[in-house]
């Protein structure tokens, strides 16, 4: 536990100072560099086009429906699947106060970064050598935070949308303010041959 905490710092550290040390860290980082710093690239394009889609619903006075979250919230989880399919990694979106229990934590790893994320607000990202379990390889988490038009269907419980109610009667992704940590994205990145392997099927 301490290891793998201590390694979760080293990765926020490294980061904080000069991302390309970070990248660069060939102990730390059994990945190419490229590979990492598209991976960071890429879940920032995935973030600005969940709060673009976030922004559809400002000024809305329409309860969300079902189809509102096929058009603002499912589109996100498409394109995470998409870019992990293309690239030969996993990419998931991750959160301790889940709507969809198949978003809760996966490990001890995921929820190690998720409660440092909780406790520093100022970290946005950081990286770490895969978890236990899991294929070598280092694992990028990207923080997730809560715009003000989610609040539509994340605000106080009580206001939820009926389909809300209805749909996930487990639901703990309410009472959420604006900039709250939302969750965060998880990217598993396996060793270039593995990668390789996954992203052409052999």
């Amino acid at each position: 536990m301490a290891t793998s905490a201590a390694l979760v710092l080293l990765g926020v550290f490294l980061l904080g100072l000069a991302p390309s040390a970070a990248l660069a860290a060939p102990a730390e980082a059994p990945v190419n560099p490229e590979v990492l710093a598209k991976a960071v690239d890429l879940m920032e394009q995935l973030d600005r086009m969940r709060i673009g889609l976030a922004a559809t619903l400002e000024g809305s006075t329409e309860e969300p429906t079902l189809d509102t979250m096929k058009e603002v919230c499912m589109p996100v989880g498409r394109r995470a699947a998409a870019i992990g399919q293309e690239n030969g990694w996993t990419v998931r979106q991750v959160a301790t106060r889940y709507r969809n229990p198949d978003h809760a934590p996966a490990n001890a790893q995921e929820r190690q970064v998720i409660d440092l994320f909780s406790r520093h607000p100022q970290i946005q990202g950081l990286w770490q050598p895969a978890a236990e379990g899991q294929p070598a390889g280092v694992s990028y988490y990207r923080r997730i935070a809560m715009q003000p038009s989610c609040l539509a269907c994340h605000g106080s419980k009580d206001s939820r949308p009926s389909f809300v109610k209805e749909r996930y009667p487990q639901d703990r992704a309410f009472d959420f303010q604006p900039g709250d940590l939302r969750g965060m994205y998880a990217v598993s990145i396996p060793e270039v041959t593995q990668a390789l392997e996954t992203a052409t099927g052999g």
